[in-house]
Formats: C-alpha cells, structure tokens, sequence
C-alpha cells in the first residue's frame, strides 16, 4: 500500500486560488465518493484558509495521483488548477503532514490551530468510512507528533503578534496591569487581539472608540463588560486612563500633541497603527511613554529566529518518527504475503496429517504431537524469509515479495 498527498496551499497559491478550491462538508463527501471510485482505496480531505490537500492510500499511486490532479479541474472547474498543485509520495507525506500537524507549515510558525482542524478532517473521514487501517494510522500519529513537537519544543509559547509583544512590555514596564484602565482605539483584528490580551490581566476597564461605532458593535458580543466611548470624547477619556492602545487604519494622525500638551496623568501609549496613529512628538512629554510598531517589531523579529530554530530542532525528531510509521507501512505490505505464506503451511501441513493417518493408526495424543512438529518445521523454514523480508528497503520489497510469492507458490 503506497500514500500520496495531491493539493494546493499557501506554499504554491495565493489566497484567491486557495479560495476556488476549498471544500465544504458536502463537498468533501461528493469528492471523496468521485475518487473512491476510481484508484483510490482510502482518502482524508483537509480543506482550511490555507490549504486544500487530498491524502490517498492506494497500490497504484502513479495513476490514482493523476486522476486526482483531474479531479482539481473538472470539479472547480479551473483549468488552471494544475499550475498550482503539488504532490508528494511515500515518505515526503509523512514528512509534511507531520510538520502541518506540528506547525512547522503554517504562515505563522508554530501555530496552534491546525491539529484541531487535522483531527477534524480525520474523524470525519473515518467516520464515514473513507479512511482505513493506513490513512487512519497516519493522521493519528501525525497527531500524536504535532502534540510532542509542541509539549517538548513549545515553539507557539514564543509570540509573533504585535499586540502580544507589545502589552507584555507595557505589563513589564508598568509592574503589571491588574487594576489599570485603558483606551482602545479601533476595531479591526489588531484591536481584538489587543482586547483579548488585556482581558486576560483583569484591567479595571476597558474603553473602546472608533471613529465609525457601527464597527466595534461585534466587540461587545465577543466581550462583556467593555465601556463604549464617543470617538470625539476619545481626549477626555486619556484623563482617565493608564493605557492607550491604537490599532487604526487612519491614514492621519489621530491623537495630536496640540490635545495632550496639557495632559498630567502617567500615560503609556502603545500605537499599533500603521501608518502611525498618535504623534511622535507626544512621547516627547515627562509623563508619557510612547511605543510603535517599530519598537516592537525587532522582538518580533527576534522571536521569528527563535521559533525557526526550534523548528530545525523539531525536524530531527519529525524524521526519527517519519521512519518509525515508514517501517510499519512496510510490513503493512508484507502481511498479505505472511497471511499466504501461514496458509499455505497450514495446507501443507494438513496434507501431510492426512497422508499420515491413512498409513498409520494414531491415537489423539501422538496426532497431536506430530501435527505440531509438522506446523514447527514448515514454520522454521518460512522464519528467515519472513525476517530478511521485513528488514528489506522500501524500494527493494516489492521485487522480494514477488520472487517469495513465486518461490512458495502463492
């Protein structure tokens, strides 16, 4: 049995091809049963924001990867499909897979997200009978691997995002934030990311602005308990606060030095705004510290060389597991022939027993005994073999399997 992985993801496509080869459930469930029907024996279908990969477990890999590769066109419809799909055979899947499980694959390295999205994908083909002894054996590992790459590497325990970064410097500088109060100005993604982080240091409160308050209507379903704040009376609320945090779009500044020169109150800024949401000359005043993206973008960029090498570390043990299901796989392929190999003893040993007793007249205990001798004897002469077979290169073991099937007649 031989494995394949046919698809497209963030390393050969740009988002909007991703986006014409995703798949729903439904979709998933059609695609499976098209392909099943043809080369394929067993199939798992991961379908995210990032990748549209199609595992196979079949003995005719050559021609069910191509089939496959069609299957991309016709169903999507997109001729162009086949500039953008990649496919890898025998071990290089077991390598990939495993380093999607474990984050090594991802657009932000490390991250989390996808092992839930991989058992997912799993489950839902095992429960609908796609995937079988091979797929199932392989996605379970991959699981179990991207869990030990996290639990002894804990490459994701070293942040990225900016927001992150930065209020751990303003809890770090500020001796912690239990107890503060802060400003939120925006509300896209690096606002809600801000927010979460806060929430998580049990501020007194959270105001949140935005120059448009239709926005931040959905961060007040994700959060209880945030304190909405006219964008115009965004100054007086600085009176107010310890923190100011902005994550805006403007294309202007939208805190002046003019509205702060009077202000008294130790204030830290971070401004998380690109271009540039507050003033640089504000971090200018005594009572004032100001942070922007430049100042954390070095400990971003730090991190990055950390977690890439955490992932040369995570590599040397993906590939002494890879080897691990590899040999197993093998002696997958091995079992027929050691099924045919145990029957054709038992065939020859009862045509032996039969032959036996028509010549001579044994009692139970003397059948017994020789009938076991017979079955030991076949059984030594077949060990050896069996053992030479297991130990043999995957490449080499088809050949062998062959010339014993041709050897013991079976």
């Amino acid at each position: 049995m031989e494995i394949a992985v046919i698809g497209i993801n963030h390393n050969t496509a740009p988002i909007e091809i991703r986006e014409r080869v995703s798949f729903t459930e439904s979709m998933k469930i059609e695609s499976a049963n098209r392909i099943l029907d043809k080369s394929t024996e067993e199939i798992i279908i991961i379908s995210t924001c990032n990748r549209s990969e199609i595992y196979i477990s079949t003995n005719d890999i050559d021609k069910a990867v191509e089939e496959i590769k069609e299957f991309y066109r016709e169903f999507f419809e997109f001729d162009e499909v086949k500039d953008y799909i990649f496919t890898k055979k025998g071990r290089d899947v077991v390598v990939h897979l495993y380093m999607v499980a474990s984050g090594l694959d991802s657009i932000i390295l490390g991250e989390d997200q996808i092992l839930g999205q991989i058992r997912k994908a799993m489950m839902f083909s095992m429960n609908l009978g796609f995937s079988k002894k091979v797929l199932s054996r392989l996605f379970m590992d991959a699981i179990c691997e991207g869990k030990k790459i996290r639990n002894s590497i804990k490459i994701s325990e070293i942040p990225l995002s900016t927001s992150y970064i930065g209020i751990n410097l303003l809890k770090e500088k500020m001796g912690g934030l239990r107890g503060k109060k802060a400003l939120v100005i925006g509300a896209g993604e690096i606002s809600t990311l801000a927010i979460r982080y806060l929430y998580e240091e049990e501020l007194e409160k959270i105001y949140v602005t935005n120059r448009t308050h239709g926005k931040i209507k959905e961060l007040f379903k994700e959060f209880d308990g945030l304190n909405p704040v006219e964008y115009n009376n965004r100054y007086d609320v600085l009176r107010e606060v310890d923190i100011l945090i902005t994550a805006t779009g403007a294309p202007h500044t939208i805190i002046s030095y003019n509205n702060v020169v009077d202000l008294n109150n130790q204030l830290y800024i971070l401004d998380l705004g690109l271009p540039r949401d507050v003033d640089s000359q504000i971090g200018e005043k005594e009572n004032i510290v100001l942070y922007h993206n430049d100042d954390l973008k070095k400990v971003s960029e730090e991190n990055l060389l950390k977690r890439k090498r955490l992932s040369d570390e995570a590599m040397e043990i993906i590939n002494e597991d890879v080897d691990k299901y590899m040999k197993w796989i093998r002696n997958i392929s091995v079992d027929p022939v050691l099924e045919s190999l145990n029957k054709r003893c038992s065939s020859i040993k009862s045509e032996t027993m039969d032959y036996i007793n028509r010549k001579i007249d044994l009692d139970k205990r003397e059948e017994k005994i020789i009938d076991k001798m017979i079955m030991s004897a076949l059984k030594k002469v077949i060990r050896e073999p069996i053992k030479a077979l297991k130990k043999l290169d995957e490449e080499n073991i088809e050949e062998y399997i062959e010339v014993i099937e041709k050897l013991f007649e079976i």
